[in-house]
């Protein structure tokens, strides 16, 4: 099978995402959870509108998920159209597979660059032709049925995959996992290492076709050690040290893996710090310039500006 180009942003597009969430009676919430707190996130972090989403029904009717939680949907499906339409079925998704719903989303696929089948998301665009030729995946339980129902598609167990401008994903958790890669692709992987810290994790997602490398343990021992040494900063090479390499070596891997110098991710992780602190505290600037690891008010100011283009007064002023 030929491979197919991906579709996605670029680095630096200052046109936000647009992503339609078609939401089906019974759907995971923590599936939506996963899949749009990521976004929310990576729009707070880098304070700028990176993504927009939209909640969908095929009738424009509030929907109910299968644990009591209620979304009134902006539109529907009809009115949709934009970069990405995720799917989101959850139990009985073979019944929503109707002939009328069949033909809405071949339209739709007309209107969305990209359709992603999250959950059992996958059975509906099988069922709609739009994964013939492709490859794709399901929540794994349903994964046996799925390969014998639709043999014309590669089916794989993955917890994601990505094959052009077709994407699914396995479950709740992969949906995380997926939008993190999505992130970091888009986005670059600095700001999804800065989503995962926010959720207290270390995103490690796994695809067939576009498969992000996992952080070497080099890296994530070196970015849980500046973590841990933020108030009182250490030095490179005693990081490096530390995590039982050369600082040569540890400046190659974070390279590699991050796009970032250490001295940059050292400095964006304390930078962070003083932003949330500035933001969401009382605490006067020299305190939190202490706590990010600054000797004093004016060097936190100087580089603070420098990385987000105003001081932390002008921030807290914004934010009060």
């Amino acid at each position: 099978m030929q491979k197919r180009t991906i579709i996605g942003a670029t680095v630096g597009e200052e046109t936000p995402q647009k992503v339609g969430v078609l939401l089906f009676p019974g759907f995971s919430n923590h599936c939506l959870a996963n899949a749009i707190e990521p976004l929310r996130a990576a729009n707070t972090l880098s304070r700028r509108e990176l993504y927009q989403w939209r909640f969908l029904t095929i009738d424009g009717e509030t929907v109910r998920s299968s644990s009591g939680l209620f979304v009134e949907p902006y539109a529907t499906l009809r009115d949709g159209r934009g970069d990405m339409l995720c799917l989101m079925p959850s139990y009985d998704y073979q019944v929503l597979a109707t002939v009328a719903l069949q033909r809405q989303l071949r339209e739709a696929a007309k209107r969305y660059r990209v359709m992603t089948g999250l959950d059992t998301g996958s059975w509906l665009l099988a069922k709609s032709g739009l994964l013939d030729g492709y490859k794709a995946t399901i929540h794994w339980e349903e994964l046996t049925e799925f390969a014998e129902t639709f043999p014309e598609i590669e089916s794989l167990r993955e917890r994601f995959v990505i094959d052009g401008n077709r994407i699914s994903c396995s479950g709740a958790m992969a949906a995380f996992d997926l939008v993190m890669h999505l992130i970091g692709r888009d986005h670059g992987p600095l700001l999804a290492l800065e989503v995962a810290q926010l959720f207290m994790t270390q995103e490690a997602a796994r695809s067939s076709e576009v498969s992000p490398r996992r952080r070497s343990r080099t890296v994530d021992k070196a970015v849980f050690l500046m973590q841990e040494n933020i108030e009182e900063p250490l030095t490179i090479a005693a990081i490096a040290k530390q995590v039982g390499c050369t600082q040569r070596t540890l400046e190659r891997h974070m390279q590699a893996e991050l796009k970032a110098r250490p001295q940059l991710v050292y400095r964006r992780l304390r930078l962070n710090l003083a932003r949330k602190l500035v933001a969401d505290s009382d605490l006067a600037v020299a305190e939190i310039a202490l706590r990010s690891g600054y000797e004093n008010p004016s060097a936190l100011t100087r580089a603070f500006k420098v990385e987000f283009g105003e001081t932390p007064r002008d921030l807290r002023a914004q934010t009060r």
